[in-house]
Parts: C-alpha cells; structure tokens; sequence
C-alpha cells in the first residue's frame, strides 16, 4: 500500500475531474468456486485499489463532491468470523491507512444512497463486470435489469482512465517489481523446457515462482506447442524435439501492480532455419516498433510500422508478394497476424479494460477500425509520456483462416498460397516486453529478458 496521501491527492484529483455529484466506488467480494465457504482467491476491482487502496472484500465507498465528503462502507468482523481467519484491521483503522476520515456500517450505504436518489442528485458509477455487483447497483440505485449500461457514468470514466493512464515513479517502481517476478518465470521456463516433458509441467513451476515471490498470476500462462492459437490456455501436450513453444505470463506483486512477457522457445534447444526466419522477422518489428515509440505519436502508426517490418520480412521468404504498404492497407498481412500490437498496462494487465477499451485505447477523433486485424487494436491513441504499454509483434499460421482465406482468393495478389500451405503446421511466434513511455522516447522496462536467438538458444540448451 501507498502512503495516505497518495491516495488523497488521487481522489483530489478525480472530485476537480468530476465536479459534482456522488462517486460510488463498489468493491469486489469473494466469489464462490463450488460452495460458500470455498472461494476463488480474492482479487479487489482496480479502480478501488488505485483510490482507496484497500485489499479486502465487502468494502464500499461514497465520495459526495458537492459535500467534500469521503466514506467507507464495511462491518468490523465478528467473534464467530474471527475464530475462522483471525483479527483483522477495524473499518476506522482501514480509513486511517488511506486518508479517509469517516466509516460506516455496510448497511448505511443503503440509506445514503436511497436519500441521494430521493434528492435526485447525480450518482457516478462504472460499468460493472461481476453479475454480483451488477445486482447491487441495481437495488442501491432503483434501476432495472437493462438499464445499467445508460446510466454509467461517462465522465468518470473518462477521468479515471486520464489519470490512471500516466503512471507514477511509486507505480513504475511496483510494475518493475513484477517484472522481476516475470524474469524468474521466463528464464526458469526456457531451462525446464526440453523434449519429453509436458507443458503443464512448465506452466506449473512458473506459477509457483509467482507464488514464492509474493505475487500471483497476472492472467492464466499461455504456455504451449500450438501457438498459433493466440490464447490457448490448454497445457496437455509433450513437447517433442522440433516444436515451438510460445510462453506468454505475467505476474502480478502484492499491490496487485502486473506484468506481461512473451518468449518463443525452441524444443530442443536450437531453432531449424524456418523458424529462424520467421522468429528474426517478429524480433525485427520488435526492434522498430519499439524504436519508434515516443510521445506524441498515435500507437496505431506504430502499430502499422510493426505490419508492414513483418510484411516486409514475410515477402522476403517468399510467403507475401507486391508493395509492402499496399499489402499492409488492405490488410493481407493480417493473414499472419491477426491481433494488435499491444495495449496498456498498470493494476490491470489490460489496464482499465473493464472501463471500456474504446475510452482506454482511443478517443473521439481516433477511432477503432473495423478492418480484421487492424480492429482488435485494442490502443490507438496517441501516446504520452509515463504510459505503459506491450509491445508484442507476432506471426501465426492458422490453418482453418489459411484455408477459409484461400477459399475466397483473398488478397490473392500479396499472398502465395502455395508457399503459405508449406507452413499449415507451423505454429506461432509472439515476443512481449513492457515499455514505458519516457520524455523523449521510451524505455524497456525491467531486467532483459532472454530474445535473441542466441540468447534464447543457450539458455534452453543448459
């Protein structure tokens, strides 16, 4: 946790955003796996923890603007609740940790909140995406079942995503922490991984370094032989000699501050000269994209550069033809890599996607596009200094899009289908670092990770 007052300057700054009205801040509870008293581990919503900082569940909290008031919603553990976990910090003693002065029992908020509506006062609330807390915004606010979704409150949406987007040095300090976790998964990951052994093994001590090290998983590892399926999150396969294998994970530390790396390790220990290829193509957009990253410039262009260095290198083996940009406009490349090039990154691994990725990633003049590929670009906007964002090019052989595309002799003049149908069963190949936009450009952050060939090549070979 922060010092206080970095969390009553944050909520300063959102009441000067917002302007008037209430502020409803819904913490998570814990959720169920099978029964009751058997739950998923806790994760707190972000957005609670970027202001109030608290990670525990059943915690509500109001900010009245127009009052200049802050309470926090929660009941004290009883004796019988104690015996099963122990003491815990009192609501007061929570309040006191983040610079709230006033608390009251859970069941006040009723009251609060019935009396706001009554007034007819504006009450500010987020989109939610737990069906618990959707319940509950419902009966707190009188609305109905279908109804939630108009009476989100655009503008604070816009103001958090404003101020959670620019991350702190105290922020860019815990993302490197997580980071440190990430560097222990993936260099452990790429000396495990040999012939013989199955994927789940991998994912499994990756998992139990996060665990170790105080952390967690930032999203379930994407760790497997069939990369080409960008999130595949089945871990069943033995490796064999000659496969690829696409480890995608990331860590979240103790305040929940994520990480998210991509490496592409060659069973065996040693890439063939296809792979080598292909695997040089997506370090070269890398390189460049990475390069070109600096404020000022719209993600989408950086993301454009990515295409048409992968277009480029995929012309030079033969499997595109014709003018790189042209290819790239219509979208043939897509063929190849059909995702966007990255997206931002904080208390979220898809920071405040619950928000509304088109209020995260975009804005009123820049658009998503609705071209395939191009559309799941899920941040387009121009980039500013202290945003952290992936940067994570691939190249991926689907089979059933490769042979849907060649049914329709789509892009038939930038794509050679026949050399293309010699690499059906190739895979995938994604590489991943976090980067963090600087005054001037920007910066990789954390300790380097393994990504040449040659680096990759002598650690699997350990």
């Amino acid at each position: 946790m922060f010092k206080p007052e970095v969390y009553i300057e944050r909520r300063k700054r959102l009441q000067a955003d917002v302007q008037s009205g209430l502020i409803l801040f819904l913490g998570n509870e814990e959720s169920p796996i099978n029964y009751p008293d058997n739950p998923y581990p806790f994760r707190q919503d972000s957005s609670f923890l970027y202001f109030f900082g608290l990670d525990s569940p059943n915690l509500a909290t109001v900010i009245d603007i127009d009052e200049g008031k802050e309470c926090i919603f929660g009941d004290d553990l009883t004796v019988d609740e104690i015996i099963w976990m122990g003491p815990k910090p009192t609501i007061q003693e929570k309040c006191e940790q983040v610079g709230v002065r006033q608390s009251q029992p859970l069941e006040k908020l009723v009251e609060t909140l019935k009396e706001a509506v009554l007034n007819k006062r504006e009450i500010h609330f987020l989109p939610q995406y737990r069906a618990d807390n959707i319940v509950k915004i419902q009966k707190l606010l009188g609305i109905g079942q279908d109804g939630i979704q108009q009476h989100v409150s655009v503008k604070l949406i816009k103001a958090i995503v404003a101020q959670r987007s620019i991350k702190s040095e105290g922020e860019i300090y815990q993302i490197e922490s997580a980071l440190e976790i990430a560097y222990q998964m993936q260099t452990t990951a790429m000396k495990m991984t040999r012939p013989g052994i199955y994927e789940r093994e991998v994912a499994a001590a990756m998992e139990s370094i996060a665990k170790s090290m105080g952390g967690r998983l930032s999203f379930p590892t994407i760790f497997t032989i069939h990369g080409e399926t960008l999130h595949n999150h089945y871990y069943g396969n033995m490796m064999n000699e000659g496969d690829l294998v696409i480890n995608d994970s990331g860590a979240e530390n103790v305040m929940h501050y994520a990480s998210d790396i991509t490496r592409t390790i060659p069973i065996g220990g040693r890439f063939d000269s296809r792979q080598s290829d292909i695997y040089s193509i997506v370090l070269s957009a890398q390189e460049s994209a990475i390069r070109a990253i600096k404020p000022g410039i719209e993600f989408r262009d950086i993301h454009r550069l990515a295409c048409e260095t992968l277009a480029s290198g995929l012309k030079d083996i033969g499997l595109m033809n014709g003018d790189t940009k042209e290819a790239v406009n219509a979208g043939a490349h897509a063929l190849f890599f059909q995702c966007g090039l990255g997206h931002m990154m904080g208390l979220d691994v898809h920071d405040m996607e619950a928000l509304g990725e088109d209020y995260v990633g975009y804005t009123d003049s820049i658009k998503r596009s609705e071209q395939f590929g191009l559309r799941s670009l899920r941040l387009g906007k121009e980039l500013e200094a202290g945003f952290i964002i992936t940067v994570e090019p691939g190249l991926y052989f689907i089979p059933e899009l490769i042979d849907c595309w060649k049914a329709e002799n789509l892009h038939e003049s930038f794509i050679n289908y026949d050399r293309v149908e010699s690499y059906r069963n190739f895979g995938g190949v994604r590489l991943e670092d976090d980067v963090l936009v600087t005054e001037n450009g920007s910066r990789v952050l954390g300790k380097p990770i393994p990504k040449t060939i040659e680096e990759v090549e002598a650690l699997t070979s350990v």
